[in-house]
């Protein structure tokens, strides 16, 4: 990590100063020289895209529309949301489930159960 000049170790200490004693210890914990106040945020999620360019909103929608809404629940609905919001967060656990889903259709086919 760069340096930082007197102007911004005052800040980022007068930022310490100024939170909760519970923060503080969770900041010291992990290394306060390594803390760094003024790390830009990421993306908030309904504007990060997957490869295809898609924000989750756009791929949920595009999906949902190519389902009859009487052939899905509000269950199937979230399930939808959380595996797309996985895959596009690059999550494991839902790597792994698109993973084994793909699998286990490629072996139903294979063994003419669909």
């Amino acid at each position: 990590m760069p340096e930082l000049f007197s102007e911004e170790e005052q800040r980022k200490k007068a930022i310490f100063d100024g939170m909760a004693p519970r923060r503080q210890k969770h900041i010291l914990k992990k290394g306060y020289d390594d803390w760094d106040p003024f790390q830009e945020p990421k993306d908030p999620i309904d504007i990060r895209k997957d490869k295809t360019k898609r924000t989750s909103q756009m791929l949920i929608r595009e999906f949902l529309q190519i389902c009859k809404s009487e052939d899905y629940s509000n269950e199937y609905g979230r399930g939808v949301v959380e595996i797309c919001m996985g895959i596009i967060n690059e999550d494991d656990r839902f790597q792994g489930m698109y993973e084994f889903a793909c699998w286990y259709r490629d072996l139903l086919k294979k063994e003419g159960h669909e």
